[in-house]
């Protein structure tokens, strides 16, 4: 552990890195993962096998978290009219056309998700290569391309989370804070891993939830044992 300060390592000693504990012993343990003075967010990390390069394995999706993530989300809504007045009544940090367009691709973004109407997606995908990298290109297989955006910001701001399985065939995604009681971090990720497991591609052979692990910000990881969580979804 070469590198790392005092408080991950009193953090690390208290848990195997190799031991894979079932879920609701792993959230108990969070709390004293717990390494710097700010309430740390609770990531976790999914290895599933799948191959994404492949459309008929891309697992993606949205999810309202049952306990919110404790996250304030900012978000962006592409609209005009009504429905521009419908995002900003909702709470949208940033609402606009052509104008919020000009923005972005000056590098003026700030927001950790965007919305926009079907009628705006002419003016948003110019913005491939802006919102791409940052994995915010509104999209409608996640509700992200709307025109209920009175909802969809709402639900945004209330702890909606959207995740996609990256090239290496993992799923990162936020699912809470430190400070959660662990209940309700548990209750946060079993909804997740229940999504992610019936969301399984016919395409995808052998072994599909290869691994799991939960980290705090600055924490070390603690790996769950896949089987149990496998055996809990009905």
């Amino acid at each position: 552990m070469a590198g790392r300060g005092k408080k991950y390592k009193n953090a690390a000693v208290k848990r195997d890195p190799e031991d894979k504990l079932n879920l609701s012993d792993a959230c108990k343990l969070i709390p004293e993962m717990k390494c710097a003075k700010f309430d740390e967010s609770v990531d976790i990390a999914i290895r599933l096998g799948v191959d994404p390069k492949h459309a008929d394995q891309m697992v993606r999706g949205a999810l309202m978290m049952p306990n919110g993530t404790g996250r304030t989300m900012r978000v962006a809504v592409f609209a005009k009219g009504e429905k521009a007045a419908e995002a900003t009544a909702a709470g949208a940090d940033k609402v606009g056309a052509e104008d919020l367009a000009k923005e972005f691709e000056a590098g003026d973004i700030g927001v950790d998700a965007v919305v926009a109407t079907p009628d705006m997606m002419a003016v948003v995908g110019k913005l491939g290569r802006v919102l791409g990298p940052r994995g915010l290109m509104p999209n409608p297989k996640v509700g992200t391309v709307t025109n209920n955006v009175e909802k969809v910001v709402t639900e945004l701001k209330s702890g909606r989370i959207e995740f996609r399985v990256e090239k290496s065939g993992i799923i990162h995604a936020p699912v809470g804070k430190a400070s959660f009681p662990p209940a309700k971090l548990e209750e946060n990720i079993f909804a997740l891993m229940e999504t992610i497991i019936r969301m399984k591609p016919a395409s995808a052979k052998g072994n599909y939830l290869k691994s799991v692990a939960i980290s705090t910000t600055m924490g070390p990881s603690i790996r769950i044992d896949t089987a149990e969580i496998s055996a809990r979804v009905i």
